[in-house]
């Protein structure tokens, strides 16, 4: 598992760094030089017009591999390029994330170089207009990090880092190499056909949850979300990240849990079904996000 984050991070540095290649039709101002030497280039390029007048484009699917202003271009897993233009109207979202915290909306600015995406098109003007990207939340993190120079932290955001960066780097040291865990306890919530929204019951439930792992010594917490067999794989995979999504959030949120101690949470569709989903009882029980008490077994019972 170390050995494949290890290799998609350094393909991510990689293309990265790679200089950009594609050609565009967009126009750059003449370049400003700063104080410090650094080039600033501003660059033009025309504006498309609405998406739901121009007809469906393919579909790509690849890395990010190159970006100049509002221009992208993609590279596909045989190699192929395809360059794309992102309009005002482009619908940019991320699915899920290292902690959870999926984002309903994000900028252009969010479309680094080496971001593995999914993009649907229009065709325009002899070329393909983004109607709307998506990719996970963990590679976007990864190619932050990457992009900035900076070390991967398990904390939210800045504020959280600061205030538990040593707190952090100790479970990091004890936790990072191991998967192998003891399940202490599970909690299942359960949901509504199509519906990720928490129950009152499921939130109450949530927090107590948490409590009993906060007087675990050692304890994190794992979340996965489950649908029933009702929907595609497509369907179900997207409701199940939501349904663990939602209870990830309400755990740090509502309950106190640190993001520090939760692992990467997971939506497993409809499988490891937990009753029969051809009955209407057992769909209901297969509706449910488990969370997890887990302690790792180089540490259990210190």
């Amino acid at each position: 598992m170390k050995t494949v984050a290890t290799t998609k991070a350094l393909i991510l540095a990689a293309m990265i760094a790679a200089p950009m290649s594609f050609a565009s039709a967009q126009q750059e101002a003449p370049q400003q030089v700063t104080a410090e030497g650094e080039v600033l280039t501003t660059v033009v390029g025309p504006t498309p017009p609405a998406l739901e007048t121009l007809a469906e484009g393919p579909a790509l699917e690849g890395f990010i591999s190159a970006r100049r202003g509002n221009r992208v271009q993609v590279t596909a897993a045989d190699g192929s390029t395809t360059v794309f233009t992102v309009s005002p109207e482009t619908s940019i979202r991320a699915r899920g994330g290292f902690l959870g915290l999926g984002r309903e909306t994000l900028g252009a600015e969010a479309l680094l170089n080496g971001l593995p995406v999914e993009v649907e098109t229009r065709n325009w003007d002899g070329g393909l207009v983004a109607s709307s990207v998506r990719f996970a939340g963990s590679d976007l993190e990864t190619a932050q990090m990457i992009a900035s120079g900076t070390s991967q932290r398990f904390a939210a955001n800045e504020a959280a880092i600061d205030e538990n960066t040593q707190a952090t780097e100790a479970l990091r040291g004890r936790f990072g190499d191991i998967d192998k865990y003891n399940i202490k306890q599970t909690t299942n919530v359960y949901f509504d056909t199509g519906r990720s929204n928490l129950s009152p019951e499921a939130r109450a439930e949530l927090c107590q949850a948490a409590q009993i792992a906060e007087n675990t010594d050692n304890a994190l917490l794992l979340v996965v979300g489950y649908t029933d067999s009702t929907g595609s794989y497509e369907i179900n995979q997207r409701l199940s990240d939501e349904r663990a999504e939602r209870v990830v959030n309400y755990l740090q949120q509502q309950c106190g849990w640190a993001p520090y101690r939760m692992l990467r949470p997971a939506g497993m569709a409809e499988s490891d079904p937990a009753a029969d989903n051809s009955t209407e009882w057992g769909k209901a029980q297969n509706r449910r996000v488990a969370v997890n008490v887990l302690v790792s077994k180089s540490v259990d019972g210190l």
